[in-house]
């Protein structure tokens, strides 16, 4: 067993967006984690870590399109490799 995921280097700028520039499968395939403000968060649909903001989805709401609406949120971004299991990064539960 190889140790990958310890070792890769996460891009600068990642989208989930196939269409998109930023669009990396086999990055996203090892499970990225964004911790944004020292928070966790779920819902990041893209990030960038130079510039400093996510952008999240706004609810339900589409474009005319049909993707999803998206929110820039400014501030520190950390994205890392989620640990197989499911745990966080810290061994700790979340907190909801």
């Amino acid at each position: 067993m190889s140790d990958d995921t310890a070792s890769t280097e996460l891009p600068d700028r990642l989208s989930l967006d196939p269409r998109s520039a930023h669009f990396n499968e086999d990055i996203l395939k090892k499970g990225v984690g964004i911790r944004f403000n020292g928070n966790e968060k779920t819902n990041v649909e893209e990030y960038c870590v130079s510039e400093g903001w996510i952008r999240v989805s706004a609810g339900r709401s589409r474009d005319r399109y049909g993707n999803p609406m998206t929110i820039k949120l400014k501030g520190k971004v950390e994205p890392y490799i989620q640990p197989a299991g499911g745990e966080t990064q810290d061994g700790d539960a979340s907190e909801g």
